[in-house]
């Protein structure tokens, strides 16, 4: 019955107190052996499997579990490197902190006046953490300066706050991005479809409303990094960031690390991620050792118990506003994009990669007919990482055959429709003084 009412979206109380007490994590009762010995062969299989092409079993884990039974734990309580599985652990920590519909607002001022199309004085760009502010969004920035009458600027860019542009955290090189971006001149053909080193980039529409890159504002200063704004100035227009959820969910589909660096920064950075996870999951804190918020460096560790922990909370966390962990982590069959690519996975699990030099992981949720929702974590020591993920996507097939797959997807996990996201949408830059009369 709990299993059924999981599907349905019901979160189906504990059997047992003492059960209670294990589904939050605490260190302090022993945990439940898995009850699922006949699995244990097929979990001796793929380990056997990987063994033959020179991995020791000893140093994979596997953590499975429904919501009231543990089926499988192989190292489930030791810290590994789990590589981008630590976007999980950010993704929370942002929730937590701000909510799925925050917005990040980043202000243009200018201190001086306007005078036949040109700002005489300074533009100012004050940042507000938007760690998804790219090309287009400024190109619209430029439309929204035009349409205020501003087409020249005499005196300089001043960068102040937390600004960003395409992934770039340092606000002097954001601050070139945002003036070459304002000015039109060479900018990237296919602007953000142009690869950047070291990101996975974000791949959105283009807002429709958005008019071609014709809009310009020429900027004859300099770009200054400053700590705080002047102390006289003019608020122009206000640019709203994306909803948290779509950037939280871009973030995930694609495992950029730029995003969820900023992300993690935002909240406090990784000491202040590690704090609000292993609370807000209730698992040991010993569990999860983290040095930033994306997941690069073996030093990031996660228990697989804490990563499932982490799954498990943010779905509840998202339940009760009529969402699930398909709004925010990719899904495979729904999407072929991002780190789904070429994968062959059970259609309808909810997924998260991760992927070192020699850790390659995978986490979330697969729902099955006999066991309802199984939480699964799997993390792999080993340099083979093409043959890690298939054998992976074997295991989970093979978990799927045996607990039997549901069709249609259960609604508790299944995508809820929202308003497309695009990058440059006009509609997110608000202007706060009145248009200069024509």
């Amino acid at each position: 019955m709990g299993m059924w009412l999981n599907l349905a979206g019901v979160s189906a109380p504990p059997a047992t107190p003492a059960q209670a007490v294990t589904w939050q994590g605490l260190s302090w009762l022993t945990p439940p052996k898995p009850v699922e010995p006949k699995i244990e062969t097929t979990i001796a299989q793929y380990l056997q499997t990987l063994k033959a092409q020179g991995l020791d079993p000893k140093q994979q884990s596997i953590w499975l579990r429904t919501d009231n039974n543990l089926l499988i734990d192989k190292n489930g309580t030791i810290p590994v490197s789990a590589a981008s599985l630590t976007k999980a652990a950010t993704s929370l920590a942002v929730i937590k902190t701000w909510g799925l519909e925050k917005q990040f607002e980043t202000i243009v001022s200018a201190n001086g006046k306007i005078v036949n199309g040109t700002l005489v004085g300074d533009l100012i760009v004050k940042g507000g953490g938007d760690p998804l502010f790219v090309w287009e969004d400024a190109i619209a920035l430029a439309q929204s300066l035009n349409q205020l009458g501003i087409s020249n600027v005499s005196g300089n860019l001043i960068v102040v706050d937390r600004f960003h542009m395409n992934y770039q955290a340092d606000p002097q090189k954001a601050g070139e991005l945002f003036k070459q971006a304002l000015t039109g001149i060479n900018l990237p053909p296919a602007l953000l479809n142009t690869d950047l080193k070291d990101v996975n980039i974000v791949k959105l529409p283009t807002a429709p409303a958005a008019t071609p890159p014709k809009a310009q504002v020429k900027i004859a200063g300099k770009v200054l990094v400053t700590i705080a704004p002047p102390t006289v100035i003019t608020p122009l227009i206000r640019h709203r960031s994306l909803p948290l959820i779509d950037i939280v969910r871009q973030m995930n589909i694609y495992s950029n690390n730029e995003i969820a660096q900023i992300l993690a920064d935002s909240v406090g950075g990784a000491a202040q991620v590690m704090k609000i996870v292993s609370t807000t999951a209730n698992f040991p804190p010993a569990e999860i050792q983290l040095i930033n918020g994306s997941g690069l460096g073996v030093q990031n560790r996660l228990s697989p118990r804490a990563v499932s922990q982490i799954f498990r909370t943010l779905h509840q966390t998202l339940q009760p506003i009529n969402l699930n962990l398909a709004d925010i982590f990719p899904v495979a069959g729904a999407e072929s994009i991002g780190t789904l690519k070429e994968r062959n996975l059970p259609a309808g699990a909810t997924i998260k990669t991760g992927t070192l030099n020699e850790v390659s992981a995978l986490a979330g949720v697969l729902p099955t007919r006999d066991r309802g929702l199984v939480w699964f974590v799997i993390v792999n020591k080993g340099s083979q990482i093409s043959t890690l993920r298939q054998q992976q996507d074997v295991l989970l097939q093979a978990l799927l055959k045996e607990w039997g797959e549901v069709t249609p997807t259960p609604l508790v996990v299944t995508k809820h429709d929202r308003p497309p996201a695009y990058f440059g949408d006009p509609a997110r830059n608000i202007a706060i003084v009145p248009k200069s009369p024509s």
